[in-house]
Order: C-alpha cells, then sequence, then structure tokens
C-alpha cells in the first residue's frame, strides 16, 4: 500500500506511526476509560503541527497536502479514535472552512493559534432538531448595528468541551429558508457563550462531545464568514474534506482491530494448536483485511482527487460510507476473534468496537452518503 505514497507521505507516517505508539499508546485506554482530554498530548501534538496540517506556514500552520493529512489521522486513530477525531474535525469543518472562505485578517487572527494547537476549533451545525436535513437550522443570527445578536442551542459538538473557536450556523434571514443560513465564529469567553454538559458517550470517550449555547451572544459583524447565506455552501465545502478525515480514521480504527486480532490468533492456542491456523479464523482475517485495504484504497483515491484539484466529493462519499461501514465488520469480527476477552475491556479491541461504530453516525450518517453517492452518480448520466 505503501508504494501509493510520495516518500513525503511515507516519512510522514513513520514519523506520526512513531510518535504515537512512543506516547500516545501508554495512555489510550486510560483516556477512554477516565473520559479525559489528554491536553499533555494536545500540546505536543500542536508543536508537530497535526493541527494545522495543511494550514499554510506562513500562518503557522504545517503546509502538508491531503494524502499526508489522511495518513496522520489514519495513524492517530490507530492508537486512539479519540484523538484522531479531535485532530480532523479541527483540521476540516474549523480550520479548512476559514482557510477556503475567511478574508485575510480572519486568517490572521485564527488561524495560527489554531494550527499550533493553542486553540481547538469545532464546527456546530447540529441541533435538537437539525441533523441530517441541515437546512432545518433554527439558531438565528439577527444583525444589530456591528454585532449578530446570536441564540443557538448546538448540539454533539465534537470538541465541545475545549472548542475556543466554533463555527456557528444560523439564520441570518429568517424569511430566506436554506439561502438565509450563514456561518459566524463565536469565541469561548464572549457573553452569552456557553458549554453545556459533556455526553456520556459510548465510545470516542476521550472526546468532549458537548453542547454549544448562545444566549443573547454579541458576535461582531467582522466575524461573518464569507458572506451572509453562504452557510450551507460552506458547509457542504467543509463536510466533503471531513468525511474524508473520518474515512481515515475509520481506516486506522480497522486496522488497529487487524492488529490485535492478528496478534491475538498467533498467540492463543486451542484444540492443541493455535487458533491462527483453524480456517474459520483464516476466514475471518482473510476479510477484515480485505476490508481494510479496499477502505484504505477508497480514502487514497479522493485524497489524491482533492491535491488535484479534480471534484471529490462522491470519492468522498465513497470513501467515507465504505471505511465506516468495513470499520465496524472488522471490529466486530475482532471482538469475535478474541472471544470472551474480546467484550473485556482488559483487551482494546472492546475500544475499537465501541470507537468505530459512531463513525457511521457524524460527519453524515451512512444513509446520508447512499443519497450523496447516488445523486452524484445519477448527475454523471444525465
Amino acid at each position: 500500500m505503501n508504494t501509493l505514497l510520495s516518500e513525503k507521505s511515507r516519512a510522514v507516517r513513520r514519523s506520526v506511526r512513531a510518535f504515537c505508539e512512543r506516547e500516545l499508546a501508554p495512555i489510550a485506554g486510560d483516556i477512554d476509560r477516565e473520559a479525559r482530554f489528554p491536553w499533555e498530548m494536545v500540546e505536543q501534538m500542536g508543536k508537530l503541527g497535526y493541527f494545522g496540517i495543511q494550514a499554510p506556514r506562513e500562518l503557522g500552520g504545517a503546509g502538508m497536502d491531503t494524502m499526508s493529512y489522511a495518513v496522520t489521522v489514519e495513524e492517530i486513530s490507530r492508537v486512539s479514535g479519540s484523538l484522531g477525531l479531535c485532530v480532523t474535525v479541527h483540521n476540516s469543518v474549523a480550520v479548512y472552512p476559514i482557510l477556503a472562505f475567511g478574508n485575510n485578517a480572519q486568517k490572521k487572527k485564527w488561524i495560527p493559534p489554531l494550527a499550533r494547537g493553542e486553540k481547538i476549533g469545532a464546527f456546530c451545525l447540529t441541533e435538537p432538531n437539525a441533523g441530517s436535513d441541515a437546512s432545518s437550522v433554527e439558531a438565528t443570527a439577527l444583525r444589530d448595528g456591528k454585532d449578530y445578536i446570536v441564540n443557538a442551542n448546538k448540539v454533539f459538538v465534537t470538541n465541545g468541551g475545549v472548542a475556543d473557536v466554533c463555527l456557528i450556523f444560523a439564520r441570518t434571514d429568517p424569511r430566506a429558508g436554506r439561502r438565509g443560513i450563514s456561518v459566524v465564529v463565536a469565541e469561548r469567553g464572549a457573553p452569552g457563550f456557553a458549554v453545556g454538559d459533556v455526553e456520556d458517550l459510548c465510545g470516542m470517550r476521550a472526546n468532549p462531545v458537548s453542547s454549544i449555547l448562545l444566549t443573547d451572544c454579541r458576535i461582531p459583524v467582522e466575524n461573518l464568514l464569507g458572506k451572509e447565506g453562504m452557510g450551507l455552501q460552506i458547509g457542504l465545502t467543509a463536510l466533503d474534506t471531513g468525511r474524508l478525515g473520518i474515512a481515515a480514521q475509520a481506516v486506522g480504527i480497522a486496522q488497529a482491530a487487524l492488529d490485535e486480532s492478528v496478534k491475538y490468533a498467533q498467540q492463543r492456542r486451542q484444540f492443541g494448536t493455535p487458533i491462527a491456523r483453524h480456517q474459520t479464523i483464516q476466514t475471518m482475517i482473510s476479510q477484515m483485511a480485505t476490508q481494510v485495504e479496499a477502505a484504505r484504497l477508497l480514502v487514497y483515491r479522493a485524497a489524491l482527487l482533492r491535491d488535484e484539484g479534480k471534484p471529490y466529493t462522491k470519492a468522498s462519499a465513497m470513501a467515507k460510507l465504505y471505511a465506516s461501514e468495513a470499520s465496524s465488520v472488522v471490529t466486530d469480527l475482532a471482538v469475535q476473534i478474541h472471544g470472551g476477552y474480546g467484550y473485556s475491556k482488559s483487551y482494546a479491541v472492546e475500544r475499537y468496537y465501541r470507537d468505530a461504530r459512531a463513525t457511521r453516525i457524524y460527519e453524515g450518517t451512512s444513509e446520508i452518503h447512499h443519497m450523496v453517492i447516488a445523486r452524484e452518480v445519477l448527475n454523471e448520466y444525465t
């Protein structure tokens, strides 16, 4: 698989893997059990450029390509899905929209601290009555002189409990339907900005997913991203790259489950022989390895298209759909190979199983991705 990567991307993989195995692996299980966000890791990762992977160097970023971004997310997720989620969401749907739609002043203000990991970004779209149907956003941002008065109840915000820079999707023109949705950037500490309780999640427990509440929160007009009415355009553009990142995350989790299963199957003996020699276990491992490789190829294809400046909406959706579904299958088989131990928190595959399940939900459910892919395919035949 490395033959598809440039020497630069292979070097990135080696570097990230070495860091994660040395620094992150020893605490990955602990931060999951404790549901603790590891600030000590964030500080180190920030210095290594993981929070500004594709941000330009002149703004404090690492200036890497999409392939290196995918490889980085995969390797972090291979050790900790929670940190992989933090990194991909921060880079893809917080930093990237500011780079793509922000003006020079906004980029200079927000990108350097985000790229260095000094501040964490969040994408605040989901509401109690708006999720897959993004056009149902009820939050409002109404103009009052030089400010917007924002009222919003955003839920299931990844990085929400630690986010400093939040992209808020809100209606600047309540009468304009989907064309009345805009994006304003809200910063932690603003009057009326509050963080709700951190969700007690099944998986991804080291990521502080929470609600973000804005009550008559005054946000300066200069915090408007792009123009009024561009909210859905910004959101969909960001989600294309976000889906690619989640696909890479799912591949990393699945790869970890495969690695652990092979190691366990070679050590565990039943009927006088390692279970790796039993045909049933070999069939499972074959299925797991094939799905991991296929998912990784779809991720690489989407990354290459993006790096080449070609349309990649369909490729990104395919990668996210397949990789997330494959990750659930692979981690389920990993638990089965481990038997009773696979259901014990003493073994990492139990954590992989829980983490993998979430990848089929966020950044667009599998059902939404079927819709996206079908729409793109049908358009090709029009």
